[in-house]
């Protein structure tokens, strides 16, 4: 993830200029696990990724719960649900391969749909 986003700060740098890109709304799913909380410490790290707002979506027991984060102050863990993710621009599946098998492509569908960045190997050999 975070070669990922040190790529996507690159690919916004021309030989003269500086290409801004609007903040985005970010959603990770599954920010209560490992991979979640890993994927917060990177785009706490990363000054380059413009960011409006960071939303931590998790399961009925980690719903309400707060994290406290260091750029993005102290959030509040909703329930997740594919509309909801789908209000973001950007959503991060830090979840099973079941699950994103489950909710990935719905998250995505559409003209309105959000970029989603799957970390199961769910999708890996699929084209």
């Amino acid at each position: 993830i975070s070669l990922l986003l040190h790529r996507y700060a690159l690919s916004n740098i021309s030989n003269q200029h500086q290409i801004s890109m609007a903040p985005l709304n970010v959603g990770i799913v599954g920010a209560t696990g490992a991979v979640g909380k890993e994927i917060i410490g990177c785009l706490e790290k990363c000054c380059s990724f413009p960011i409006d707002s960071l939303r931590l979506f998790g399961s009925k027991r980690s719903a309400g719960r707060k994290i406290d984060t260091s750029k993005f102050g102290n959030i509040t863990i909703e329930l997740f649900s594919e509309n909801s993710a789908r209000e973001c621009d950007v959503v991060f599946l830090a979840v099973d391969g079941d699950f994103s098998l489950a909710h990935a492509e719905n998250i995505c569908k559409g003209d309105d749909g959000a970029i989603v960045i799957d970390n199961s190997s769910a999708f890996r050999y699929k084209e």
